[in-house]
């Protein structure tokens, strides 16, 4: 117990505190960091944050899917979150006849609210620090076996806290494994599609606006959850009912001014600003060009196909929105984090780490082992990439690849019948999202940058030999006719050949698939050289991370110091503010329904607007959304907020506990936050909530929604 309580020492101190940095845990609120929360302007008590014996607002924050964070803002369990949360079960519910994507959509009664089919929400019920049961299983663990007997005794702790409950439980490992907490959630499967503006709205600006700031987006979306007859969780059924919350947020249109508190909780996804100036290097100089070269290519083909026909741009919408949206952040990574000097910031981190480090047996060796583990791994990195990014970045190069499983169940003498039927039924997934003129582009493309980009000693043994049938392997058009006939000739795409061999599995058959023997090749090659290579590295910088850091606490005791996220409830403070990225530039903290209209552009892919929405501006019919000082519709405001992904769809929330935004992006200026934060530049970009209440009643008319939140003017 003493161990336990020194971390949460360390965790609580704030001597060095900077500006609005730190994802709290809002279950281990230290007084000082509550005193500086009071101190910007929070009016409520700790117990009204978070309580495990009342209810508290922690009961209206909810995980929304696999990655999203969302809120309850009524007595009727209604949710909102971010229009790029919801963004595939609406185009789930979406048509060419009923294109809510395109078109926006809003239920007017309970029972036009739209199944999400496969979609949940978990509200998480408690914390517990489990860190003595955890060590005490991974006692004399070495670092390559260590992460599977933390899987075991992370399984036996769940059983036994979770049995008999209906609750479900993760694990998490804090300041990279020297803390371990069990968080519990409660997860519900009835979840409906209640409303979403149309596209124009909530991606407004696309591509060209995602990470930038002045922004003008009307990220929202707006869901509900449902229960069984006896308000617990349920399985979609026509008569389920609405949840009745044990706390909902309030929803404040007073409106924001420079400097008001500003709190955001949420579900921060990953962050690893302990990482070393080794992690550091091998992002810049391999990682994130790989992966920004290799998207770029699948991003420009799926485009020119999605520009083509409405069809294919609600097919690849939510694909492409996923794979554009990190494209475009770690190329900015990159590059603030080599303009800020992060890379030396942390060597010199590091220099007084080894200092301290000399004479301590447990510590000493710590950087002369990150040292040798990089030296050995960094040669490999590159075709790790290049296999994920790039040949399994085709969406039929992923789908055959898959087909791995059902071969091993052939050979091994496994269970045949169900592989295959799982196969048949991935097939039929993949089909129906697949756009074979983008896809044989991005298969031709990557299959020759990575014959150009890797050395030739790490590609898999005679397949490019067996390419020259086709031209010369210098030349593009060898690559665009290989994949064309590897296109034409497999049989994941003709019906006969598919049934023929899945009604009777043969592993030779599968194996002189074209599309197959293409995606195994490269797996293959990949498994049997340099997994085991990365799987080594991997465990050995997990344990040297968490020696460094436990060394760190050591050196630095009075250091403040907050867990990495990892998709655990957290909670961060700060301001709304303004700021100035550059020399002679200065941005303001909101953005108005004027500057939308100065964006808008007819008919163009990512600056249009939906009918009704222009003259609404025009007339400046706001209702009771208009910004008092501005005479105007605020769209959006930044705050100082320290969040990350996962933190989309987080409740903004001021100082007296009610909704006045939802976070949905940062500032490119700050894209290097996920490994160091920057207390000058750091914005959280929010939709104001005025503007989605204005988007939700006066542009889409549907006012019952409106009555259904508890509003403070």
């Amino acid at each position: 117990m003493k161990k336990n309580l020194f971390l949460l020492l360390l965790l609580l101190s704030v001597k060095l505190v900077r500006a609005d940095e730190g994802m709290w845990m809002p279950y281990l609120l230290g007084q000082q960091v509550y005193a500086d929360m009071v101190k910007k302007g929070l009016k409520l008590s700790k117990e009204q944050l978070y309580s495990i014996n009342k209810s508290s607002m922690k009961d209206a924050i909810i995980i929304f899917g696999g990655g999203c964070t969302g809120e309850i803002v009524s007595n009727q369990g209604l949710i909102f979150t971010n229009h790029h949360c919801g963004y595939g079960a609406i185009a789930a519910a979406s048509s060419m006849e009923h294109n809510y994507l395109k078109d926006g959509f809003y239920a007017q009664s309970r029972a036009q609210e739209i199944p999400a089919k496969g979609l949940s929400v978990q509200f998480l019920v408690r914390v517990e620090d489990v860190t003595e049961k955890v060590e005490a299983a991974l006692k004399d663990a070495t670092a390559t076996d260590r992460n599977a007997k933390l899987q075991a005794a992370s399984a036996e702790i769940i059983s036994a806290a979770t049995a008999g409950t209906g609750y479900e439980a993760r694990i998490n490992a804090m300041f990279k494994g020297n803390q371990y907490l069990m968080f519990v959630y409660e997860r519900y499967k009835d979840i409906r599609l209640v409303g979403t503006p149309p596209e124009s709205v909530g991606k407004f600006g696309g591509d060209t606006d995602n990470w930038e700031w002045p922004r003008h987006t009307g990220d929202f979306s707006v869901f509900r959850v449902y229960t069984g007859q006896d308000g617990k969780p349920a399985a979609y059924a026509a008569g389920n009912i609405p949840l009745k919350p044990k706390y909902f947020l309030p929803v404040s249109i007073k409106g924001v001014k420079e400097n008001d508190y500003a709190m955001i909780f949420g579900y921060p996804g990953g962050t690893n600003r302990y990482e070393t100036s080794l992690g550091v290097k091998l992002k810049i100089d391999v990682e994130n060009p790989s992966l920004v070269n290799l998207r770029d290519i699948r991003l420009k083909y799926m485009f020119e196909e999605m520009k083509k026909d409405p069809a294919v741009k609600l097919q690849l919408a939510p694909s492409y929105a996923g794979i554009a949206n990190y494209w475009k952040f770690f190329d900015g990574e990159s590059k603030q984090l080599l303009k800020y000097h992060v890379y030396e910031d942390k060597q010199q981190q590091e220099a007084a780490f080894k200092k301290w480090a000399a004479g301590k047996p447990e510590f000493e060796n710590v950087f002369p082992q990150y040292e040798k583990i990089y030296k050995a791994w960094s040669p490999y990195a590159k075709v790790r990439m290049y296999l994920m990014e790039g040949v399994l970045g085709s969406p039929l190069a992923a789908f055959a690849s898959s087909l791995g499983a059902l071969e091993n169940a052939i050979l091994k003498k496994g269970d045949v019948k169900a592989a295959a039927a799982a196969a048949d039924a991935a097939r039929a997934n993949f089909l129906k999202d697949e756009n074979k003129p983008s896809d044989q582009k991005i298969m031709a493309t990557t299959a020759m940058m990575y014959y150009t980009d890797i050395p030739k000693d790490q590609h898999p043994v005679a397949f490019y030999e067996g390419l020259k049938s086709y031209g010369d392997l210098q030349d593009e058009k060898t690559y665009r006719t290989w994949a064309a006939a590897v296109f034409a000739n497999t049989m994941i795409f003709n019906d006969a050949k598919w049934q023929a061999f899945i009604s009777n599995p043969d592993a030779t058959v599968l194996q002189d698939d074209p599309a197959y023997a293409y995606s195994s090749a490269f797996v293959k090659n990949y498994v049997g050289k340099y997994l085991p290579l990365y799987t080594q590295f991997t465990a050995e910088n997990n344990e040297l991370g968490r020696l460094y850091l436990k060394g760190e606490m050591q050196r630095s005791p009075s250091q403040f110091r907050y867990p990495d996220a990892n998709f655990t409830m957290r909670l961060s403070y700060g301001q709304v503010k303004s700021y100035s990225p550059r020399d002679a530039v200065a941005y303001d903290y909101v953005t108005t329904a004027t500057g939308v209209l100065e964006k808008y552009v007819p008919g163009d892919y990512e600056f249009d607007l939906p009918p009704g929405y222009v003259d609404l501006i025009k007339k400046k019919d706001f209702g009771q959304y208009a910004d008092a000082k501005r005479k105007d519709l605020v769209v959006g405001f930044i705050t100082s907020n320290d969040i990350t992904g996962g933190n989309s769809g987080s409740p903004v929330i001021n100082g007296n506990g009610e909704l006045i935004g939802l976070a949905f992006d940062g500032n490119y200026e700050a894209l290097s936050h996920k490994l160091q934060f920057d207390k000058n530049l750091n914005r959280t970009i929010c939709v104001d909530v005025r503007y989605v209440l204005w988007c939700i009643d006066k542009l889409g008319g549907a006012k019952h929604i409106i009555n259904e939140l508890k509003i403070v003017k």
